[in-house]
């Protein structure tokens, strides 16, 4: 290889691990921040409610601020309210995914991503700090930042989508894809960590950590992320992500002589008039935004979205529920709980990276995620009937992690890719993350309006027949993305029949 190329190669991975990097960790501060609620509403309930409960507790009115702050008369009043605040977050997270998709593709994405990490940081710690230490408690005023908190958050996830896109070609973007969207469930463990190691001293200290660490990185993300290789003189191309420079095929001859000397000064001329053309040349076009409905309507936008929204429904319902289910259902601890759940996210970990790695090698996604969603049927249905044993358990949920998640994290991220840089777009359109924000924002509407049927279906007909309600979820994804496995079967049987003819 020649030395110039090894220069560019070494150039092309660096720039490609810190954009990797600072997209993955603003994601993971993200997630961390999500979970810290999660982990912390024991103590938030506690607070919220009266120690000593009694029979003469006055009755509450929902605008009312508390001196003693204490919002409501009982634990389950307090517990049903945090349950409201979670739908509030994913409808108006949902919501925004489908603006800050538009808006990403108008408005740098390095600002926009900032803007948000930044900006749901300060709400958080307005939400869970602030409103402590100066004593103020009130409905309104929670339900109100946690919709500005949705809608901030939600435009962290089209925008390092569409950074990911603009650096890694569709070649290898289903392995880079799905080791890099292990981003949540790694958020999900940090989260966990960092609000354990401060909750002894109030749950308000677990969401000032977590909002000053988030915040911290959106600075970072503000000053150091490189939104497209054009920002440091590299062409992108929509299948290598970059074009490398261009090689001297004469650098093996001697350096100079008279031959040379004369066809140097020819090529200045030709340079100089070539220039010259140039600047008389109108200056290309940047890619312009595409509309709302425009992405709507690219092939594959429509059936990826619908599938989406049934397979997170079931994955945000493990996300939300599993150490419930575990400590409900098994009789385990809390805490033996919450480290039994993290073997779910282990398995979506290496399911998402194990099946991009093999759809690049078919050079197809949808079969892939076919199989992977029959067998997660059958993982579902094992899962359901676990013993009463912490290692079987912890197997089976792994498994389950492996064909839900995997499938899950590959629509999110490199089929969200694949579809903003289809060749319906022929280079002209921006769409990478106004279709990113489509598919999870429709994703998030199934997941929001999940976790009130989960619970609505246990409450009345038990666990078992919320798995099955997982499994038809699960089934309901699989049909719509059969047209498009339909499609790719085809096209590989074509390529199929070509290569034997050319043979």
């Amino acid at each position: 290889m020649p030395p110039s190329c090894c220069g560019y190669l070494s150039q092309y991975t660096h720039h490609h691990l810190v954009v990797f990097l600072l997209t993955f960790f603003s994601y993971v501060l993200l997630h961390a921040s999500r979970k810290t609620f999660s982990n912390v509403k024991v103590s938030i309930s506690a607070q919220w409610t009266p120690s000593v409960q009694n029979g003469s507790a006055p009755a509450f009115s929902p605008g009312e601020t508390w001196e003693d702050h204490h919002m409501f008369a009982d634990e389950k009043q307090a517990t049903l309210f945090l349950g409201a605040l979670d739908s509030i977050f994913l409808f108006s997270y949902a919501v925004g995914l489908y603006l800050s998709g538009v808006i990403g593709d108008r408005v740098n994405l390095r600002y926009v991503l900032s803007f948000g990490l930044c900006g749901s940081a300060a709400v958080e710690f307005v939400f869970g700090t602030l409103t402590e230490w100066l004593h103020i408690y009130n409905i309104f005023l929670y339900c109100g930042l946690w919709v500005v908190n949705g809608l901030l958050q939600s435009a962290v996830w089209p925008c390092v989508v569409a950074v990911m896109g603009n650096w890694f070609g569709k070649q290898g973007r289903g392995f880079v894809f799905g080791l890099w969207s292990a981003c949540a469930s790694v958020g999900n463990i940090l989260g966990a960590f960092l609000a354990s190691s401060v909750l002894k001293y109030g749950y308000e200290y677990a969401f000032l950590v977590t909002s000053v660490v988030q915040f911290a990185g959106g600075i970072v993300v503000f000053f150091g992320l490189l939104t497209s290789p054009k920002e440091v003189g590299l062409s992108s191309e929509s299948e290598t992500g970059l074009r490398a420079v261009e090689t001297d095929s004469d650098s093996h001859r001697p350096l100079m002589s008279d031959e040379e000397e004369k066809e140097e000064e020819e090529e200045v001329v030709v340079e100089e008039e070539e220039e010259e053309e140039a600047e008389d040349e109108p200056l290309a076009e940047t890619p312009r935004a595409i509309s709302f409905c425009q992405a709507f309507c690219l092939p594959g936008v429509l059936p990826y979205s619908l599938a989406y929204a049934c397979l997170k429904l079931v994955n945000y319902s493990f996300f939300f529920w599993l150490p419930f289910y575990l400590s409900n259902n098994f009789g385990w601890k809390e805490a033996e709980a919450d480290r039994m759940s993290v073997w779910y996210d282990v398995g979506g970990i290496i399911g998402g990276t194990v099946q991009g790695l093999i759809s690049d090698c078919m050079g197809k996604r949808a079969p892939v995620l076919a199989i992977s969603l029959v067998l997660a049927m059958g993982a579902l249905v094992g899962y359901s009937n676990s013993p009463n044993d912490k290692v079987i358990n912890s197997a089976l949920l792994a498994t389950t992690g492996f064909f839900i998640g995997g499938p899950s994290n590959m629509i999110s991220s490199a089929i969200s890719a694949d579809l903003g840089r289809q060749e319906a777009l022929r280079g002209s359109q921006e769409a990478l993350a106004t279709v990113t924000g489509i598919v999870d924002g429709t994703g998030s509407i199934g997941a929001a309006i999940g976790q009130y049927l989960v619970s609505l279906i246990e409450s009345k007909l038990g666990w078992m027949c919320v798995f099955y309600f997982f499994i038809v979820m699960t089934g309901g994804s699989i049909v719509f993305i059969t047209p498009l496995l339909l499609k790719e079967v085809r096209a590989m049987w074509r390529d199929r029949q070509a290569l034997r003819r050319q043979l």
